[in-house]
């Protein structure tokens, strides 16, 4: 984030201008006026390589957590928890504790990264920069190299990157060349962009060294409907269908099923008798699997429509590719990056196009690290993909031309470069990103407090 003109990176607690007066501790620095944020949220709406389908409609209770084989178990769909039991033994609190910690690592090297690439860029143009902070609030540790003061600050939910524009105590004139406010449009444009450069540059170099460590997960398309979960009681169970099972057809209405098209055929079935070509496998590993017609009668749901009760996914195997050479590692790693880039910027897509729906997939730090969490609970391999989709989110949540965002601070320079340099007045410009990190604070407490109360361990003590 760009503070005053001060780079910030906040992990959805984005507390910039105006700061709290009353409270020394948690003042700005002197040259904090204007800022534009960078939100460690995470849109999940869709999550990358992980096909899932989750409809309500055919449920006929509440679906549990199920996995299954797929490269990515660790991004099931919401909601995400830290499982921590109230009774647990002291090596199940001990690997809790070093779960969410490695989950916390990541996000604080990722945050890192991001402050690191606005104050290389800055330093790199000889721009004055006077502060490099990680953390918010008061300073746990701090020590000054040169004109820069680093610090480790006490809220770990984000950073910054202070500059000197406005400090009268700097020693630098109003009209120093070097400070960033008297830079040429495009020395502004680098190092606000910079931060969104490093995480992408990150993001790759994560999936490369996964290439080369643990190999790429790839997914090939299997025939018919997986169904990972069976509500007990609902119609499906009752038919016989069990949590594994695959529908290879259903005669006479969807030979080649989809998960969509069996959804829709369900919900016009209430009451009805609908055949399942169903594929069970054997009991042991290597035996041949069962092929089984199961009739099914969906339960009539209170809106008139179909419902079995079950969850349903697309037919997927799941293998992981291995390079045999520093070449074949670059060609996985750009079509992973690509992949995982797509996805991410389809969940915005959807976000904004769907929020309705997609509202409650928008993630907080809190959900973040719960998922981190469960990820390196269930296998260290995926923190990769993990820190990398982390890292591509926070890229492209901040080039949303939004007040209080990376982006917004871009819009503003473009803005002032499409009127021929004359710069934005001051006011006005601390006005728009005022009302933006109002919105984000609101936004962010809000993800905070719904993610907190949605961990498990919260729940059972409530």
């Amino acid at each position: 984030m760009v503070r005053g003109e001060e780079v910030d990176n906040l992990a959805s607690t984005h507390t910039t201008q105006p700061w709290p007066t009353n409270r020394p501790h948690l003042q700005a620095p002197k040259d904090a006026k204007l800022s534009t944020s960078s939100p460690l949220t995470m849109i999940i709406s869709k999550p990358p390589l992980r096909p899932s389908f989750h409809s309500p409609s055919l449920a006929a209770g509440p679906l549990r957590r199920h996995r299954h084989l797929h490269p990515h178990p660790h991004l099931a769909n919401k909601p995400f928890s830290v499982a921590v039991a109230v009774a647990a033994s002291p090596s199940d609190l001990l690997a809790s504790v070093q779960s969410v910690a490695s989950a916390a690592s990541v996000l604080a090297s990722i945050v890192l990264v991001h402050e690191s690439g606005h104050f290389v860029a800055a330093t790199s143009r000889g721009i004055h920069v006077s502060q490099f902070s990680i953390g918010f609030g008061p300073a746990l540790a701090s020590f000054r190299l040169g004109a820069v003061e680093y610090a480790l600050r006490a809220i770990p939910l984000g950073g910054y990157v202070g500059f000197p524009d406005d400090d009268p105590e700097s020693g630098f004139a109003p009209d120093d060349p070097d400070l960033l406010r008297n830079r040429p449009v495009p020395d502004r444009l680098l190092v606000v962009s910079a931060g969104v450069i490093a995480n992408l540059i990150f993001a790759f170099l994560i999936i490369y060294a996964q290439a080369v460590t643990v190999g790429v997960p790839v997914q090939a398309l299997l025939s018919g409907v997986l169904v990972p979960d069976v509500v007990p009681g609902s119609a499906a169970a009752r038919s016989g269908l069990l949590a594994g099972d695959v529908i290879l057809a259903v005669p006479g209405a969807a030979p080649d099923p989809s998960v969509p098209a069996l959804v829709d055929l369900i919900k016009s079935s209430p009451n009805k008798k609908v055949l399942l070509k169903v594929s069970r496998a054997g009991p042991a590993a290597g035996d041949k699997p069962q092929f089984l017609d199961l009739t099914v009668v969906p339960d009539t749901s209170v809106d008139g429509t179909g419902r079995i009760g079950v969850q349903l996914s697309p037919n997927y195997r799941a293998t992981r590719v291995h390079p045999r050479n520093a070449s074949e590692a670059t060609v996985l790693a750009v079509r992973e990056f690509r992949a995982l880039g797509g996805a991410v910027l389809d969940g915005l897509r959807q976000t904004f196009l769907n929020f309705s729906q997609t509202a409650e997939k928008v993630s907080g730090p809190v959900a973040i690290i719960a998922v981190g969490a469960e990820v390196a609970r269930s296998s260290a391999d995926g923190l990769f993909q993990f820190a990398a989709i982390i890292n591509l989110n926070l890229a492209a949540i901040n080039l949303l031309p939004l007040p209080a965002l990376d982006g917004g601070t871009l819009a503003l320079i473009l803005l002032e470069a499409a009127r021929g340099g004359q710069k934005i007045p001051r006011e006005i410009e601390r006005r728009i990103m005022s009302s933006g990190i109002l919105l984000v604070l609101m936004v962010s407490m809000f993800l905070i407090v719904r993610d907190t109360l949605n961990l498990d361990f919260i729940k059972q003590n409530m």
